[in-house]
């Protein structure tokens, strides 16, 4: 496996306190909340590795502005639907939106100065947001995919990803669901046909490769 580092850049995935943090709003409703920590250390890890190696960190958190304008009607119905209406009351304020204490990032995996934090109203980090832009003004290539959930907002920027011609590598236990089949099934889905979508890795080695002699 061959990583440029100076062309890869680390994604974290929404690992925001109203999905991964006690007493959020998962946590509240009776989601697994110890799944969607489990990716805390692993990230965790991989952070000090990649700062070290001088990788481009990227994190990103799901929201909206505090007036909805930027919400679809089709994904406030969903919302609705599921019994948490996007804007409504949560535990830690109104729920995915942008600057209340929910929609921050958890205090364990707080970006460092520099590191660009991707506000992004749905699920992929590239649907309206300046990812894009910002990946080719630094020559990014190969991305590496941390964060929550597998199975929707990991998922929907892997593919969205890939379409756009990047290569891309998934960590496997540095990523969270509370549902294990659907993490199951959306890592498994990535090595079809040979590496539909990429590949699949642990933190454990992903770190040793980045720690090898350049």
């Amino acid at each position: 496996m061959n990583l440029a580092l100076a062309h890869t850049a680390l994604l974290v995935i929404d690992m925001q306190r109203d999905f991964c943090a006690p007493g959020g709003y998962a946590d509240q409703a009776g989601l697994d909340i110890e799944r969607l920590r489990a990716p805390i250390e692993p990230i965790r890890q991989l952070l000090v590795a990649a700062r070290r190696c001088g990788l481009l960190v990227v994190h990103t958190r799901e929201g909206h502005r505090a007036d909805l304008s930027d919400l679809p009607n089709t994904k406030r119905r969903r919302a609705e639907a599921s019994g948490a209406p996007i804007g409504s009351p949560g535990p830690l304020g109104r729920l995915l939106v942008r600057g209340e204490p929910g929609n921050a990032l958890i205090e364990e995996l707080m970006p460092e100065p520099g590191e660009p934090v991707i506000d992004k109203p749905g699920y992929s980090a590239f649907a309206h947001t300046d990812l894009q832009l910002l990946l080719q003004n630094r020559g990014i290539g190969q991305l590496i995919l941390t964060g929550v959930t597998t199975e929707v907002c990991v998922s929907s920027t892997l593919r969205q990803a890939v379409d756009l011609g990047y290569s891309c590598l998934t960590v496997a236990d540095a990523c969270g669901s509370a549902y294990p089949a659907l993490h199951a099934a959306a890592l498994s889905m990535i090595g079809v046909e040979g590496g539909l979508f990429g590949e699949v890795i642990t933190s454990d080695t992903l770190i040793s490769l980045l720690e090898m002699p350049a």
